[in-house]
């Protein structure tokens, strides 16, 4: 089983720079898309409806060209859900979840805190509104991948830079603990980190200067799975031959 998550930066330029075409080389069974900066009626291009798969699109309904979601799926899900029943976040198309079985595949968009304080706190504030529905999904004995850009690197290993960010949204001392709180308490894996312990990689380069020819980056983009999948991992990359977004795709494969 293939699952790839792509922050697409927008799903319309994504799509100009050859993203479709990549999917379809990759025959993957479920894709996660965030940012997709689109409303689902202006994605009348059959480019969007890939061929032999099934679609879901979640978008922002507090202003257009911002967010969202979608899922693509090779299976018919037995249902898909785009509520987490908190308006503020679910009205900026920041979750959707497919459902087969007893497996769940989450694409999400943690916000990001990057343009000043007053998103900075509203992050911490869906960290921690977050952190009883992670719990309980954790102890629900379902199986989840929660794919997505969650706006947080985790270790040293995971930022060029790590010194001189200690400050900056995304690499704060609390947003690192909190997925210390997700791994090392609650139990969720990093599928990337249980792979690879030691790699070096990145996911999402900023566009200033250049950062990815010179690959000063963060990992940022995970698929975060529940300790039941652990044994079913079986291999992880990360897409750079190409480039779609200013994030690159994360690949995991799984035993079915």
């Amino acid at each position: 089983m293939r699952i790839i998550s792509l922050n697409a930066n927008g799903i319309r330029s994504a799509a100009t720079k050859g993203v479709f075409e990549w999917l379809r080389s990759q025959d993957a069974d479920v894709v996660c898309l965030q940012e997709t900066k689109a409303q689902e009626a202006q994605l009348v291009d059959p480019m969007f409806r890939p061929d032999g798969h099934h679609c879901f699109y979640h978008d922002a309904r507090s202003k257009k060209g911002y967010s969202g979601v979608a899922i693509y799926s090779k299976r018919e899900p037995d249902e898909v859900r785009t509520s987490l029943g908190r308006e503020d976040f679910d009205c900026e198309g920041r979750y959707i979840e497919a459902r087969y079985g007893n497996l769940s595949v989450v694409s999400f968009y943690i916000p990001s805190g990057s343009s000043g304080d007053e998103r900075q706190q509203y992050k911490f504030r869906i960290m921690e509104w977050l952190t009883p529905i992670l719990r309980e999904w954790a102890a629900s004995g379902r199986d989840y991948v929660l794919c997505g850009d969650w706006n947080i690197v985790h270790t040293k290993n995971d930022i060029k830079n790590w010194t001189s960010n200690q400050k900056n949204s995304g690499c704060l001392p609390e947003e690192r603990a909190w997925l210390d709180l997700l791994f090392k308490e609650i139990g969720w894996v990093d599928t990337f980190r249980a792979l690879k312990p030691d790699a070096v990689e990145y996911t999402w380069w900023s566009n200033r200067g250049q950062a990815r020819a010179n690959n000063v980056g963060w990992r940022i983009d995970y698929q975060i799975a529940t300790p039941s999948l652990r044994d079913r991992l079986r291999a992880c990359s990360v897409y750079r031959d190409e480039r779609f977004s200013d994030h690159a795709p994360f690949i995991v494969d799984y035993a079915e």
